[in-house]
């Protein structure tokens, strides 16, 4: 009957090669500017054209900024401001098909009034314009810097703009609106603002958050906008069907065109952020050479094609079935997160570029991404350990991270499973960890005393949340400095959950099979003997992390009268009267002394030797947040003794126990130099 399925596997050969378009292997482009200066190094990036006066005092000014304070030098201008970057927006795939470079813009505006008395005037567009010219003669008021009166609607304009106008025309819906403008200030299609509550240019100036996306493969623009403090809407304002290789030039520029009329307004860009997707270069295709040679080529390799497919199927098949069994697992989890394709996550993260990694541990790599789509900032985790031992950290992650909804956590975005590789998606925290701002030696400048106070009331909140307010109790085992992470506000997130565990609400311990597993320094000393983390160990943790934030010292090291611990230290000078004495110096005197002395004494406090001597995260937040006094810690720094009587167990109903009974056998005694 011979062998039909080899006739396929040389189609399949031909197939794979890239005729025209390698649209698998594509990546992206990502700009993100947070803020405009005409003396950062950003400000090279742009051009500044006609009446704009470019990036300045924080912002994009798009048209005259007020450092010139005659009125009439806002009436009737226009202005652009342009990237640099040309970005190829199409590539020809035949004579008739063209595949559209999709791309994702975010950026947060304030179209504001000089004054009160003042009426707005005109607007300001998203523009993707042919080259770098400046707005054409004429182009104020209405005209927004895009065309004027003897341009307006000529194909040759080639642009494509989203509109943001604050005066109504004869073809405007209304004086707040949003409209999508080919060639043409007469909006091919438009929406009106105020039916989202939203006004432009009121009198009391307001920011607001604007996303646009655009799906080169389905052709559809969508255009969102809502108050910056807010998250993107679930509706767009304007959503429409649009080949934009049918208007734009092939090369074309992104940027912003702003105009003002006789009456006038600042129209400022806050902040950008631009991801394109990079398209092959053209005179890609196959030549008739280049087919021929490929068919022959193809032709011999069919047979070492069939030889490795009948290996591979034997590995893959295998390969299936542990696949099929975590993600199996992974989907069946109650309110299962976004699942990512890894092809996403490799481009989010430039195949997963050195340069991108922000750090790696005993459970995996960390790298920076972009989420082209969204145009999102995230951090995406890789496992790294043994694959069995892995898939079980990984689980144990995402199964507790994927229900926990709290300010101070940070928020997992999605997960991903393919070939093995195990990798969870979170926010992205710009401000990096807390072990960074202590001890970093890069230039940064110390955290000031009220930051430092906000950060530990953050994490105490966290802290309460995991062992008292969730479902199930979740004692963290690895609580430090670096796993406190901070947002663009510098508020505190707690995050790295590899080693969490949810506790049964009848439970006060976990035991781990290994060994203890944490970080030196951070390890309550009973977890040397029972193997056990509890919510008490926890709470050692956060003591460590309080006294460092305090002291900006680590937690173990070289201290002043030849103390090893950081807390053998300050007990000490607390003892003499002097516990002041341990704030950091870096500080410079510039501390509230009795949060000071607050902070030192709840640092203390949860670092005791004795477990049930520690206070609950309950007090711990009162006392932070001056609810309650300072906790009563003795003079003298007690032993940790070993083994505890049963009497000295976890009393779940008390902050602490009422009694501190122990017993000691001479071959089982441990010091108070130990992590204590």
């Amino acid at each position: 009957m011979g062998t039909p399925w080899i006739p396929l596997l040389l189609s399949l050969v031909l197939l794979s090669y890239p005729p025209t378009q390698t649209a698998q292997n594509l990546s992206t482009t990502t700009y993100n500017f947070t803020s405009f200066d005409r003396s950062d190094a950003s400000a090279n990036n742009f051009t500044t054209l006609g009446g704009a006066d470019g990036p300045n005092n924080g912002a994009l000014q798009v048209t005259p900024d007020t450092s010139n304070p005659d009125p009439s030098y806002f009436i009737n201008k226009s202005g652009r401001v342009m990237l640099i970057q040309p970005f190829k927006l199409y590539h020809p795939i035949n004579n008739t098909y063209n595949h559209v470079a999709s791309f994702n813009t975010t950026f947060d505006i304030n179209i504001s009034r000089l004054n009160n008395n003042t009426l707005p005037g005109e607007g300001l567009a998203f523009l993707i314009a042919p080259n770098l010219s400046a707005p054409p003669a004429g182009s104020f008021g209405g005209y927004l810097g895009l065309t004027n009166s003897a341009t307006d609607g000529n194909p040759s304009n080639k642009f494509v703009a989203v509109e943001f106008d604050t005066v109504k025309q004869s073809y405007d819906p209304d004086g707040d609106h949003v409209g999508l403008d080919i060639n043409s200030v007469k909006s091919n299609l438009t929406a009106s603002l105020s039916d989202v509550g939203i006004e432009l240019s009121p009198v009391n100036p307001a920011n607001y958050t604007v996303w646009i996306d655009y799906d080169g493969g389905s052709k559809r623009l969508s255009v969102y906008i809502a108050n910056q403090s807010d998250p993107k809407p679930a509706k767009p304002v304007l959503s429409a069907d649009i080949d934009i290789s049918k208007y734009v030039a092939k090369q074309s520029y992104f940027g912003f065109s702003a105009s003002t009329g006789t009456d006038y307004e600042l129209n400022c860009v806050l902040k950008w952020g631009l991801t394109v997707e990079v398209l092959p270069k053209d005179g890609g295709g196959l030549s008739g050479g280049k087919l021929a040679a490929v068919i022959a080529g193809a032709a011999v390799a069919v047979l070492v094609v069939v030889g490795l497919i009948v290996g591979g199927l034997l590995v893959m098949r295998r390969r299936w079935r542990n696949e099929t069994n975590i993600l199996g697992a992974l989907r069946s989890l109650p309110g299962t997160p976004r699942e990512f394709r890894y092809v996403e996550l490799k481009r989010a993260t430039n195949n997963f570029d050195e340069k991108n990694k922000l750090g790696e541990g005993g459970f995996g790599i960390v790298y920076k991404g972009v989420l082209a789509k969204e145009n999102a900032e995230v951090a995406v985790k890789q496992f790294s350990r043994e694959k069995l031992k892995g898939k079980s950290d990984f689980l144990a992650e995402l199964t507790i991270i994927n229900r926990l909804r709290h300010k101070h956590l940070v928020r997992l975005v999605g997960w991903c499973h393919k070939n093995g590789t195990l990798m969870l998606v979170y926010d992205y925290m710009p401000n990096g960890s807390l072990d960074t701002h202590l001890y970093g030696n890069n230039g940064m400048k110390p955290l000031e005393w009220d930051r430092r106070y906000t950060i530990l009331a953050g994490v105490a909140s966290a802290l309460h949340y995991l062992h008292d307010e969730y479902d199930q109790k979740v004692v963290h085992r690895d609580l430090k400095a670096s796993n406190v992470l901070l947002d663009s506000h510098f508020n505190a997130r707690l995050g790295d959950f590899g080693l969490a565990r949810a506790l049964d609400n009848e439970k006060t311990s976990y035991m781990e099979d290994q060994g203890f597993a944490g970080t030196p320094g951070y390890i309550a000393p009973e977890c040397f003997h029972t193997q056990k983390a509890t919510r008490e160990s926890d709470v050692f943790g956060f003591g460590v992390v309080i006294l460092e934030v305090v002291c900006g010292q680590r937690p173990y090291g070289a201290f002043q009268g030849g103390f090893k611990y950081l807390s053998d230290w300050v007990w000490t000078l607390y003892r003499e009267g002097r516990i002041l004495e341990a704030v950091d110096k870096k500080l410079d005197g510039e501390f509230v002394a009795e949060d000071a002395e607050r902070l030192l004494l709840l640092g203390l406090a949860c670092s005791h030797p004795i477990a049930v001597e520690r206070p609950k995260t309950q007090e711990i937040a009162q006392i932070i947040y001056r609810s309650v006094p300072p906790p009563a810690v003795p003079r003298i720094k007690p032993s940790f003794i070993w083994p505890m009587v049963e009497s000295f167990c976890f009393d779940d109903n008390s902050f602490y126990s009422n009694t501190a009974t122990t017993t000691a056998t001479t071959t089982e005694r441990t010091s108070s130099s130990n992590y204590a």
